[in-house]
């Protein structure tokens, strides 16, 4: 067994050296209308209404447990909602330095 960790630890170098290149984000232009609806809908009055449903209902369950924590549960859905087209958005189309 060490001897095949021995051997791996000095092939690495040689296996990263061959590897692909990476093109993440890079095509598919096929789907951006797709993309562009969603955000559209999420970012627009759609994810409002979404949000604020979540907001009340969250305020419904946290009045009948008597707890604070269904209004931030539903306030943070909200917020989630809202921003995670641009936080998709960002790591998917991340380049590193």
């Amino acid at each position: 067994m060490k001897n095949f960790a021995k051997m791996f630890l000095m092939a690495l170098p040689l296996l990263i050296l061959i590897a692909p290149d990476a093109f993440a984000g890079t095509g598919g232009t096929e789907f951006n209308d797709l993309w562009n609806k969603l955000t559209e809908w999420v970012q627009g009055l759609l994810g409002r209404i979404i949000a604020l449903t979540f907001v009340v209902v969250g305020l419904s369950a946290g009045i009948l447990r008597g707890s604070i924590f269904g209004f931030v549960l539903g306030i943070a859905s909200g917020i989630g909602l809202y921003l995670s087209p641009t936080i998709i958005q960002n790591i998917v189309t991340a380049t590193l330095p």
